[in-house]
């Protein structure tokens, strides 16, 4: 029984253990992953401070600079608290360990001791005849046997045990060392974030100089996403507006044909009842149309992004500018190489091609879904023509101030913006 529960004891430990390493594992992972955002981002920023460019494009650096270093030490607390617990859980082992193989040894010193005082083979084989019968001599003798069997095996769980022990404790200072480490770079980490945070204090003070220039720019800024915003609307509500002349149109056609063929026969001509669709329904009213929104739907999470090579500078929602300024954004902004290719995410119709300040804007629909691009350099395809998933259309503009090339990508269903993290690939 003291074997089972020995044997269920340490299957119990190893369980709990994988448990630990996968959360370690992962938060390893995102520990790593911080990590080379924030040295992206710190290049990113150096190059910023050695153009002597005191922008609001090296305080919006600053600030995400500081959220990574703020996430990445919660990151590193996570980690160290999930190590305490397995520096406590080992700690437990070996204890229980120990007091174990001390049990197992004081047991097989029990065990010596009695067969060393019954060692003799006179001893042995008195106590088998002094059996009364032959069924118990038999039985005295495989009791012998067993002894025999038996103090082998707690040898073996002895050597088992003391193995085990040894690996714990080998574990245990492994353990510890990590922690150590961590520790060490969380306080580097600390020390880092403050600079950050001084450098912001200053860069502010700076850029509080320039604030009429800057809030110039920032309004440019406001103003092309409004006018993109602005455009991207128009287009969708004039394919749903055409979708649905051209609905209303076949029912009128429909409707005057059923009252020639009721007059033709002689009967009374019935008026059609009026219904109204919805956007959903209009846009889907074809065939292709609704093969195309199915399709587009079907593809959610496995849309390939816009541009080969880039990452998500600002996300979907509500955010907050360098002024602390709420806003929102109805899609993606990926920043990319220079003059890199933006390409068609899905099969469509292109159905607005427009010029925002200075750059392009491009809408492409897929039956009641509609995606936008915009931010590009140029464009090669024109409207109504039908493109291919992955096809390109355009290449990205660069920011002559900051040299950001940047593509705000947008995903509509009718006329509601949806996250496109749901619907793109992961990156």
């Amino acid at each position: 029984m003291k074997n089972y529960k020995a044997i269920f004891f340490l299957l119990f430990f190893f369980a709990v253990t994988v448990v630990h390493a996968q959360s370690s594992n992962d938060l390893k992972r995102q520990r790593e992953e911080l990590t080379k955002q924030l040295e992206e981002l710190n290049h990113e920023y150096e190059e910023t401070v050695n153009n002597k460019k005191a922008t609001l494009k090296q305080l919006d650096l600053l600030k995400q600079q500081i959220n990574l270093r703020e996430e990445k030490i919660d990151n590193i607390n996570s980690e160290v608290r999930n190590l305490d617990n397995q520096i406590s859980e080992s700690n437990n082992s070996v204890h229980n360990l120990q007091s174990q193989l001390n049990l197992l040894k004081s047991e097989y010193a029990a065990m010596v001791l009695f067969t060393y005082r019954n060692q003799s083979a006179y001893n042995k084989l008195m106590f088998i005849f002094a059996a009364k019968d032959f069924n118990q001599a038999y039985k005295r003798l495989t009791y012998l046997q067993q002894i025999g069997n038996y103090r082998e095996r707690q040898a073996g769980y002895i050597q088992e045990t003391q193995t085990e022990l040894h690996g714990k404790i080998v574990e245990l200072d492994k353990t510890k060392k990590e922690k150590s480490n961590l520790l060490l770079d969380q306080e580097k980490e600390k020390q880092t974030l403050g600079k950050e945070k001084n450098d912001q204090v200053q860069v502010v003070a700076n850029l509080s100089k320039h604030e009429g220039q800057l809030k110039l720019q920032q309004q440019d800024v406001q103003l092309k996403i409004t006018k993109t915003n602005r455009e991207i609307n128009i287009a969708i509500r004039k394919e749903i507006e055409e979708a649905r002349r051209k609905a209303e149109a076949e029912e009128k056609a429909a409707a005057k044909a059923a009252a020639l063929k009721a007059k033709a026969e002689n009967r009374e001509v019935v008026a059609p009842r009026k219904v109204v669709k919805t956007n959903s329904e209009v846009l889907n009213a074809t065939p292709e149309a609704a093969r195309l929104s199915n399709d587009f739907l079907g593809n959610r999470g496995s849309l390939p992004w816009p541009v080969t090579n880039g990452f998500v500078k600002q996300g979907f929602g509500i955010y907050y500018d360098a002024e602390n300024i709420k806003n929102e954004s109805y899609g993606w902004d990926i920043k990319t190489n220079a003059g890199a290719s933006v390409r068609a995410v899905f099969q469509g119709e292109v159905k607005s091609i427009r010029n925002i300040s200075g750059t392009y804007l491009v809408v492409i629909q897929h039956g009641e879904y509609f995606t936008a691009y915009s931010n590009l350099k140029s464009y090669n395809v024109s409207e109504g023509q039908k493109v291919s998933t992955k096809q390109v259309i355009g290449s990205v503009a660069t920011d002559s101030s900051t040299g950001e090339a940047i593509v705000n990508f947008a995903i509509y269903k009718g006329t509601s913006a949806v996250n496109p993290k749901i619907w793109l690939v992961p990156n």
